[in-house]
């Protein structure tokens, strides 16, 4: 019986110690899981670190560079630079509106001279000369018109000597409206003419009247100095009555019209296919001094 319990106690002795080897390994396993896991956390995070520390150091290098740059010369010299730039910029500012100023009044002076030089023209023109002063043959009913030499129109209609008034005419005949729209023009009435003379070539666009009515609208249109309109009008006449007698008339009133707008080309062309086209025109003469007139301008 003794040796049995001693041999119980002996095996129990030599047990215990196996099952503490067991749980030794296992808390060695988990240890060392442990410890792979915190080393897999640690190369991570140094990863982390290492990336970090490479941002922060081409972070630095930037501003580094952007600091010398500041305090480089380039810098200081880029701006200076804008600066001259800038001066230079408000000079050519400068320059630029006085030459617009004097652009401005070398071409008002320009105007202030051609219309010196028409005025002039205008005067010689209308100088008194043997004209004769009766109504146009085969122009009934025209107590307003005067005639120059060669049988044309005149640019101003005063009134005929012993004419009726224009008040005493039938207003609703056709005669009748011709006469009461020359009779504003030879009134210097250039607005209301210019209405009466539209009308009439509105109610008679056929009338034998018509070309001299076209002609005294844009003569009236000239007087009111508008003179793109009166340009236009005339052409209107010229392509219209190509063969009627006011055609040289259109012209030479085209002409005085370019010159009011500084057209000295464009009305010298006009003027020499006037002298071209009709040489023997009453407003030849005219003509010709003009163009010299512009002529010598254009030279000096």
């Amino acid at each position: 019986m003794r040796s049995l319990i001693l041999a119980s106690a002996c095996l129990l002795l030599i047990s215990q110690p196996a099952f503490a080897f067991f749980e030794d390994d296992a808390a060695r396993a988990k240890l060392a899981e442990m410890q792979q896991q915190m080393q897999s956390q640690n190369q991570a995070t140094q990863t982390s670190l290492d990336e970090l520390k490479k941002s922060q150091q081409a972070l630095e290098q930037r501003l580094t560079a952007m600091e010398a740059m500041v305090k480089g010369q380039g810098l200081i010299d880029l701006l200076d630079q804008i600066k001259r730039l800038n001066d230079e910029l408000s000079n050519v500012k400068g320059q630029l509106e006085i030459a617009t100023h004097n652009i401005e009044a070398n071409q008002q002076r320009q105007r202030d001279l051609y219309t010196d030089i028409d005025g002039r023209l205008r005067k010689l023109e209308t100088a008194p000369a043997p004209a004769a002063s009766a109504v146009q043959p085969g122009q009934p009913g025209m107590p307003g018109a005067a005639v120059q030499e060669g049988g044309t129109y005149a640019d101003t209609v005063p009134p005929v000597a012993g004419a009726a008034p224009a008040a005493a005419v039938n207003a609703s005949t056709e005669d009748g409206d011709f006469a009461a729209a020359q009779a504003l023009s030879a009134a210097g009435k250039y607005r209301e003419a210019f209405d009466a003379y539209e009308k009439f070539l509105q109610n008679y666009p056929n009338s034998e009247h018509a070309p001299f009515a076209q002609y005294a609208l844009g003569y009236a249109q000239f007087s009111l100095k508008n003179y793109k309109a009166s340009i236009a009008t005339q052409q209107k006449l010229i392509r219209q009555f190509p063969d009627n007698a006011k055609v040289p008339d259109a012209m030479f009133n085209m002409a005085n019209s370019q010159i009011q707008l500084s057209d000295i080309d464009g009305a010298k062309k006009t003027l020499r296919g006037l002298l071209a086209k009709y040489p023997q025109s009453n407003v030849a003469p005219n003509a010709k001094r003009r163009l010299a007139v512009l002529d010598s301008i254009k030279s000096k």
